[in-house]
């Protein structure tokens, strides 16, 4: 441990091996900051500590300029030599924009130093603060920064230990949709080259030859330039594995919020769940970068993470999941019971039926830009590729919460994001909240009355044009990354025609639906389609509130439809009296 300025050339090699945690502390709070930090992270982190703001960007530089990952800075909301904690937290920022920054405030100025604090996480000064611990084991303390570690090293570090492993000569479109697939799957992935002593390790593995990429996996055979269907195949098995006559009481399309809480719900209530995912679980959710307003999470929490829990929570209820294959139709059929819902060959009987297929970024439909869809143009926010953007100039289009999420995201890597919007700002579709963390970054600039209007490059995305709607003037950018967030629509063309729609496509529910289509005079339940034992949840249904809050509170609120659903099955089903 290095306490005050640090001499590059005095850097321990060991230093070099692993991720730093760096403090800045007054000498009063030193002790007890220093003890907490290195007796519990110092055998995985290199922890180095000054006192001063001063020292505090030396040893900071001299990580940088040895290439030492930095993951944490904490420092003390007091006076550090000739810098103040709030604004060394700042210039930090700008130093090393990829680590987590931390404010620490002494007990007795929490009173005092409330105003500060706030204004400072608006301002994108630092992620958060917390209090200095006052003893041994302070957990929530502690409960915080593995929070910030675990962020830092699954959205900026490479992981450690990989679920999979991948050899690839470089990047594809191929490889892109299946690390887009692990990452949002929280499983972490290695990526090799096939030159690579660990690419050939693998590769003299496989028997006879391979295209690439190709996924590795222990204990199991190799997947030669494997589909996202094929992948999740592997991990969670396919709805053909279903045993013949199975009839699930609730069967869940889409795992977005609306489906998970649908599923949590379901089967912690005895119902036997089952949940169908096209992609992966979280829907567009789960590309979310961090997700900063969401009840109960004050530090945020990834769509990835939240997604995550969520799964695994149904899981262990009993819920079944099935991922990468989507339903392709569902045969509407008074004589039985039960619904038949079939996902390609494969076919799933349940008694009811929640749709949360949520929404689908329209197609940019720029040739230029469509033929290279994997290669520095993504749909949604893409975060594993946020770190293939590292000093270079990005693009994000569209002016919603997910687009400021993803502009944040990337501003940690990217040389410049600009924000592209149609309109003249931002303040009618995106969150105050957001809108001042964009505001408060200097490498974020939003143009307003902008529109892309083509991009191109050789292999690789390298240039866009950009034009003004009110002038018609345009410009040629250079730009590595374009990411599209661009306005939704509901992904509906597989359902039956008896699920009635509004007029742009969404599903209607309860007493939106026409009175010509309510049963014996009255409306559906609040959340039911016209088709009995068949609900629509989430962003796919009409008049909902598109907030992923929003869509867990429907969610949830089908479960005790569900139940009445089934309940008015059993007494239909029931022989009549004698």
């Amino acid at each position: 441990m290095t306490s005050g300025s640090l001499d590059p050339a005095a850097l321990d090699p060991n230093d070099r091996l692993t991720p730093a945690i760096v403090l800045a502390t007054t000498e009063t709070s030193r002790n007890t900051v220093i003890d907490e930090i290195r007796s519990r992270y110092g055998r995985d982190y290199t922890v180095k500590y000054a006192d001063t703001g001063e020292a505090c960007l030396d040893i900071v530089k001299a990580l940088v300029e040895h290439s030492v990952p930095i993951a944490l800075i904490l420092v003390e909301l007091e006076e550090l030599g000739q810098w103040q904690g709030s604004d060394l937290l700042q210039k930090l920022r700008f130093v090393v924009p990829t680590a987590r920054r931390i404010a620490l405030v002494p007990a007795l100025r929490f009173g005092t130093s409330y105003d500060e604090l706030r204004t400072g996480i608006a301002e994108g000064r630092f992620d958060t603060y917390l209090g200095i611990p006052r003893g041994q084991r302070d957990e929530e303390f502690h409960t915080a920064i593995v929070e910030y570690l675990s962020d830092w090293g699954w959205s900026v570090a490479t992981p450690e230990v990989a679920f999979m492993q991948i050899v690839a000569d470089g990047p594809s479109p191929e490889l892109a949709e299946i690390r887009d697939f692990l990452d949002r799957m929280g499983m972490p992935v290695q990526i090799h080259h096939p030159e690579s002593r660990e690419g050939r390790d693998i590769l003299e593995s496989v028997t006879g030859d391979s295209d690439l990429p190709l996924l590795y996996h222990p204990g199991k055979p190799p997947l030669s330039r494997p589909t996202v269907s094929e992948v999740a195949a592997r991990i969670y098995g396919t709805p053909d594995d279903i045993p013949e006559g199975t009839v699930a009481d609730l069967l869940v399309i889409g795992s977005g919020p609306a489906g998970l809480a649908a599923a949590v719900y379901g089967a912690s209530e005895g119902l036997s769940t089952t949940v169908i995912e096209e992609g992966a679980v979280g829907g567009q959710a789960g590309t979310s970068s961090m997700i900063r307003n969401y009840l109960g999470f004050p530090r945020g929490i990834s769509g990835m993470r939240l997604a995550q829990r969520a799964r695994i929570q149904a899981s262990r209820f009993g819920a079944q999941f099935y991922c990468g294959r989507g339903v392709t139709h569902i045969d509407i059929d008074s004589q039985f019971d039960h619904h038949h819902v079939h996902v390609g060959e494969a076919r799933i009987c349940a008694r009811t039926i929640v749709i949360a297929t949520g929404v689908a970024y329209r197609r940019f439909g720029i040739r230029g830009c469509e033929d290279l869809v994997g290669s520095g143009v993504y749909y949604g926010a893409a975060t594993s590729a946020a770190r293939e953007m590292a000093g270079r100039d990005v693009v994000v289009v569209g002016g919603g919460n997910s687009a400021g999420q993803a502009a944040m995201h990337l501003s940690r890597f990217a040389r410049s994001v600009t924000i592209a919007i149609r309109r003249e700002s931002l303040t009618e579709t995106m969150s105050d909240y957001l809108i001042r963390e964009i505001d408060a970054s200097p490498c974020i600039t939003v143009a307003g009355h902008t529109e892309v209007v083509d991009g191109g490059g050789k292999g690789h995305l390298e240039w866009l044009e950009l034009c003004n709607n009110r002038t018609g003037s345009s410009q040629r950018i250079a730009a590595s990354g374009l990411f599209l967030l661009l306005g939704a629509a509901p992904t509906c063309d597989w359902i039956p025609h008896q699920v009635k729609r509004d007029e742009h496509g969404f599903l209607l529910t309860g007493r939106s639906i026409p009175k010509d289509k309510w049963r014996d005079g009255l409306p559906p339940a609040f959340l039911e389609t016209t088709v009995p034992g068949i609900f629509a949840v989430g962003d796919v249904r009409s008049g909902s509130m598109k907030r992923v809050a929003a869509a867990s509170g429907e969610g949830a609120s089908a479960v005790p439809l569900v139940h009445e659903r089934l309940q008015q099955v059993r007494l239909e089903n029931l022989p009549p009296a004698h």
